[in-house]
């Protein structure tokens, strides 16, 4: 009989020798990778040169989207007082 050690010891893996592709396989993956990085930088290098060095603040170019206006317009009053407490100053009871 066969005891657990000898079980455990045993290879199952059949002959790891054959093929011998697994070293090559990597090397390609790597080598891939590394040029479609190479490649990923230089584009976006090239974007960022073409972006300019500052954008105009859309109070300066006189043009506001509707989405930023106000919807309130200043007509609705603060939910809670000013000196009511906040998170950190307010007390637990139990």
């Amino acid at each position: 009989m066969l005891t657990t050690a000898q079980v455990l010891a045993e290879n199952n893996f059949g002959d790891t020798r054959t093929g011998g592709l697994a070293g090559p396989m990597g090397l390609f993956l790597i080598i891939a990778l590394a040029t479609v990085t190479v490649l990923l930088i230089r584009n976006m290098n090239a974007r960022l040169r073409r972006l300019p060095d500052r954008f105009p603040h859309p109070a300066e170019s006189g043009r506001v989207d509707a989405a930023v206006v106000d919807p309130t317009d200043g007509s609705v009053e603060q939910d809670s007082p000013t000196n009511a407490p906040n998170g950190s100053q307010q007390r637990r009871n139990g």
